[in-house]
């Protein structure tokens, strides 16, 4: 087995032609940069929490590449190709795109929204406000082989990925049934399922699989259901540490210098403080997503 790839989160070893096996490390990234901070534990939660969902959606008939969990931090996965041009007549490869399913305004669509980008009549309200409801899923599209993720219309959004329109809508309707899944899951535990990410390849007959994870801290946005009902956004993901990174000003000094096209700022590390938080936030999420208690399981 040889070390195929190193992502921001994750080692992908090569286990064979087939077969890969990812390693969860305890790192962190936001931004698109890695934090220069280790997280106790992480990497095994996002492995455990990734593995509940992948079974979960088995049961529901729905394809992914998940075959095992091999130790705490480790699963074997389905392989698929990574190809520059994908086409309608291509098979076994990852779609180039990454899919954000929203259900209440928050994060990076409500900047959005504040500054204009994205007018509130197109998700069917007058205004938006931090926290509101949307009165339906917001399904938006991104790029994933990109050093920066770049927002998509649709029809670039095939283009670049080689999806039939079919194929495109069926992905929807995946993501409608597993985020229906997740609420109704979570929601038993005490927390609201804001938003999440998901990605798609397609096997070697075509067939729409699930890959990468999805439903964790690091991927979804979940709130405290009970503060939410007080008014209060007690945010149980890796929004966290977003959180931290804006109050430090350090999101601000990130995104002006990408908008001037000049060099990044170092993203600062983590203060100890802030670490042993967001490690018992990855542990005590755990449990809450999947009733299980890591120091058990």
């Amino acid at each position: 087995m040889k070390l195929w790839k190193v992502g921001k989160v994750k080692k992908v070893f090569q286990v064979s032609h087939e077969e890969l096996e990812f390693e969860f490390t305890d790192q962190i990234s936001v931004f698109d940069n890695v934090v220069p901070t280790l997280i106790p534990r992480k990497g095994e939660t996002l492995c455990r929490t990734s593995a509940y969902w992948f079974e979960r959606a088995r049961t529901m008939g729905i394809l992914t590449h998940f075959k095992e969990v091999v130790s705490p931090r480790r699963m074997r996965v389905v392989r698929v190709h990574i190809l520059e041009k994908p086409t309608v007549t291509d098979s076994n490869y990852l779609v180039p795109l990454e899919f954000i399913s929203r259900y209440y305004a928050a994060g990076s669509f409500l900047d959005r929204v504040k500054s204009g980008v994205i007018d509130p009549k197109n998700v069917g309200l007058s205004s938006v406000e931090y926290g509101d409801e949307l009165p339906e899923p917001f399904i938006e599209v991104t790029t994933k082989l990109e050093k920066v993720d770049r927002p998509l219309q649709k029809k670039e959004a095939l283009r670049i990925s080689g999806l039939s329109k079919e194929e495109y809508d069926e992905i929807t309707e995946i993501i409608l049934k597993i985020d229906e899944d997740i609420d109704e899951q979570v929601k038993k535990r005490g927390l609201i399922h804001v938003d999440g990410k998901k990605e798609f390849a397609l096997d070697g007959d075509r067939t729409i699989m699930v890959v990468d994870t999805y439903g964790t801290a690091d991927e979804d946005r979940f709130w405290d259901a009970k503060e939410y009902e007080e008014g209060d956004y007690i945010e149980l993901s890796k929004e966290f540490v977003r959180s931290y990174y804006r109050g430090i000003g350090y999101h601000n000094q990130l995104y002006a210098a990408r908008a001037e096209k000049v060099p990044e700022p170092d993203i600062p590390p983590l203060p100890p403080d802030m670490v042993e938080e967001t490690s018992q936030l990855y542990i005590n999420l755990y449990k809450k997503i999947t009733g299980e208690d890591l120091y058990e399981s």
